[in-house]
This record gives structure tokens, sequence and C-alpha cells, in this order.
């Protein structure tokens, strides 16, 4: 994780290094800001990686010496025949219409990205795939 970790610091002193510029020629407090929120949000997941990647194990990628079949093996379970991640980004989609369109939009949207969000995280708790 080394590598994803440097990356997002390079990318915090860049856009550091870039606010400064920036804010010295336009002086413009948005753009200024923007750029601010850029550098924090870099750095945040730079330092995240780091110190995640020093409590874990070196990975074959990390290493050097490592070749393609050492990194064989399961990733994770992901759910193949999934239409949970539809609906939710349905439901977010009708929520952020309705800020722009009316109120009554939104909470339509937002009652049914909270169901949406149920149904996906429950949904190996019911049926043949229970635990």
């Amino acid at each position: 994780m080394k590598v994803e970790a440097y990356l997002f610091l390079g990318c915090a002193v860049f856009f550091g290094g870039s606010d400064i510029v920036y804010w010295y020629f336009s002086h413009d407090p948005t753009g200024t800001t923007a750029l601010a929120l850029a550098v924090a949000l870099a750095f945040l997941v730079g330092f995240y990686l780091l110190f995640t990647g020093r409590r874990l194990p070196e990975r074959p990628e990390d290493s050097p010496d490592g070749e393609i079949d050492e990194g064989v093996g399961e990733l994770g379970f992901f759910s193949p025949h999934s239409w949970w991640p539809l609906f939710v980004g349905l439901a977010g989609a009708t929520a952020a219409i309705g800020v722009a369109i009316g109120w009554w939009l939104f909470l339509i949207g937002a009652l049914a990205l909270v169901l949406a969000i149920i149904g996906f995280v429950f949904e190996y708790y019911r049926g043949h795939y229970a635990h």
C-alpha cells in the first residue's frame, strides 16, 4: 500500500503548491478553498493508506521481487446477481433530483434510499443464503 499512499501524498503536495499559486495570482477565496479541500482529502486518503499499510503484511505488489502468481486467490465476496445496487443508485438519483425540484421528491427519494440500503445490507440474511 506504500505506492498508493505515496501517490495520494504526492497529489496533496501538488494540490498544495497549486493552491498557493492560484491564491497568489487570483485572490479568489472560492477556488482557493476548493483546492485546500482537495489537499485535505488527498492527504487524508494518503495518511490512511500509509497507516493501514504498516499494520498489514506486505503485498506482492509492494515487493520489488513480487511475481504475478503471488497475488492469486480470493479477493472477497461479490454478489453476482444482486439488483440492490441498481435500486440504491436510482433512489439516490431521485433524492438528488429532489433537491433541485422540490422537497416532496427529495423525501420520496430519501425514503426509497433508506429502504434500498436496508435491502442491500440484509440481502443475504434471508431465504436460501441465510447464515
